[in-house]
């Protein structure tokens, strides 16, 4: 049966998988769906108390936890609008979008509200912790006491008694404003993009039609879900499913999430292809590159056994028990694609942004064409801003139900990305008759070289990242010349013991490497050695504009 109402399929899911586990934090306690049932009618409860009314506004800022994920489904099923907030932006950032987005109320890590100044953020009258849920401040001296009084009437007269047939939330209109989620932006200053509930429905709608999960099921949320991609699939969606969902409420690195993979063997994986490139690049890559190894890939039937070990490792890397990873945020490294390909490995790509509250295409892996970004949604079209949309590149312009309201109080911006409904994605690329779409660039980012040919330097950095020594990069344009700006893999350099003058010169190996195998027109002039990592937006694309000059 479809549902037309995003809150309704939060409701439903809590009635009917009321006694699994719902959420967990990582190595902490798990809760079941009526668990969490009762903190959303304790905080509604809270929320009528202080006056909060339907389209008021809501900040939350803090790692990925049981009590995030909750406060976000209390916040949308009241009637009230979220605006999560990146745990790692600045005090002044968050002062910025707290005040700018109109909030009355703010959750707070406490670690991270101890930096921040509550006389900067006048329009909001009570921070809670989102750590335990107690008062961090108020502008109401009654609020502690309401608050104590509240917890100890809901013990008595709720908890305990709540039953499933009790949960009933209002239900919004498909245009109420449900979100508002202020991205960084690898172009400049963050916008804050207005989603819809209509926009949260068809993107977790079609996840459930699409990438099939199941009560009971398991799912590690290791992506920050105060950015889109990771709200709406490791959290929004296997939370519709009925699923268990582990919040890994550390920082993420590579060691952390395969520890995790591996305890919980999550059924669904979302990642970003940094994570997925570093074990090519890190565990893959220098087995195959070994000269025996070279040889014995050239013998297809042994070279077709070492692909399959090589596929059923990689798989327990992961846990082992998942139907797929999905890759998204940014172009996965052509190399590294055609790799796991040939090794049948269970992956696929999908392309959004935040704007479409994330997804724009997806395909699952059996149906996965290489080098794209998967197909169109089925609540969206698509047209390509060219005179030939199959052949010649050209702006991507999508419109639909996904589609944001625009951008909140930046009604230029909104005027410049929206068109008679199009959005303007920003994203250079062309399309198959099946809808299938293959990205060339941003258009924010492409290159004009002196010839008037297109470069897009995405094309020239998947090169160069798989090059000898070169940890990641990032191609810009000076006076009409091609420089690539490299963050050297350090770690491998101190293990061999490569000196500065030897590095210097395999980068200038490598950059006439790339220039042996690209045309004229996009040969790289010079090779800078960058001391340190690019600075990211959350979903790990190098943030552009601080290394165009």
């Amino acid at each position: 049966m479809k549902i037309n109402c995003f809150v309704k399929l939060i409701e439903n899911s809590i009635k009917e998988n009321w006694d699994l586990q719902a959420f967990s934090d990582y190595q902490g306690e798990s809760h079941s769906y009526a668990d969490i049932a009762d903190k959303i009618l304790f905080l509604h409860t809270f929320f009528k108390k202080i006056g909060l009314k339907k389209g008021d506004k809501i900040s939350i800022i803090g790692k990925n936890s049981v009590n995030w994920a909750t406060t976000y489904l209390a916040t949308v099923t009241y009637g009230t609008t979220i605006v999560p907030i990146l745990p790692d932006f600045k005090a002044s950032d968050v002062h910025h979008i707290v005040n700018h987005s109109d909030s009355k109320m703010l959750f707070a890590d406490n670690d991270i509200f101890k930096k921040l100044d509550p006389e900067k953020i006048k329009k909001v009258n009570s921070v809670l912790s989102i750590n335990d849920f107690d008062l961090l401040y108020s502008t109401n001296n009654n609020t502690q006491n309401m608050l104590s009084e509240l917890d100890k009437s809901h013990m008595k007269e709720i908890r305990g008694n709540i039953t499933p047939d009790k949960i009933n939330f209002n239900k919004p209109d498909g245009e109420d404003l449900a979100a508002i989620v202020y991205t960084s932006g690898t172009t400049g200053f963050s916008k804050g993009v207005m989603l819809p509930h209509r926009s949260l429905l068809a993107n977790i709608d079609f996840a459930i039609h699409n990438l099939t999960l199941h009560p009971e099921d398991t799912i590690v949320s290791f992506l920050p879900i105060a950015h889109v991609f990771g709200c709406a699939f490791e959290f929004l969606f296997p939370f519709c499913s009925g699923c268990h969902i582990t919040f890994l409420n550390q920082i993420p690195s590579p060691k952390i999430i395969i520890k995790a993979f591996n305890e919980i063997k999550p059924n669904l994986i979302l990642s970003v292809p940094l994570i997925i490139e570093k074990i090519y690049k890190k565990q893959i890559k220098p087995t195959l590159d070994k000269p025996l190894m070279k040889i014995l890939t050239k013998l297809p039937i042994l070279k077709n056994l070492i692909y399959k070990k090589i596929n059923k490792k990689l798989s327990e890397v992961f846990g082992g028990e998942f139907q797929e990873i999905v890759i998204g945020g940014a172009a996965l490294n052509e190399e590294v694609e055609k790799f796991l390909r040939d090794i049948h490995f269970r992956f696929t790509v999908g392309y959004g942004m935040t704007e479409c509250g994330p997804l724009i295409s997806y395909s699952g892996w059996k149906k996965y064409k290489p080098k794209s970004t998967g197909k169109l949604v089925d609540t969206l079209d698509v047209k390509i801003d060219s005179q030939d949309p199959y052949n010649e590149v050209g702006e991507i312009m999508v419109k639909g139900k996904n589609v944001m309201h625009g951008y909140y109080k930046y009604e230029e911006a909104t005027d410049k990305t929206l068109l008679d409904g199009w959005l303007k994605t920003g994203d250079l690329g062309i399309i198959d008759n099946d809808n299938f779409i293959y990205i060339k660039g941003r258009s924010k980012s492409m290159i004009l070289g002196p010839s008037g040919k297109n470069i897009y330097p995405e094309e020239l950095e998947a090169k160069l990242n798989n090059l000898p020594f070169i940890s990641e990069s990032i191609v810009v344009d000076r006076k009409n010349q091609l420089i690539a700006l490299i963050y050297p893999d350090f770690e491998k350099t101190d293990d061999l013991g490569i000196s500065e003058k030897a590095l210097e010169k395999q980068m200038e190996e490598n950059r006439k490497f790339i220039n042996k195998n690209s045309p004229k027109y996009m040969r790289i002039s010079k090779i800078e050695i960058y001391p340190e990592e690019f600075e990211k937006t959350p979903k790990k694309s190098i943030k552009r504009f601080l290394y165009s000059s």
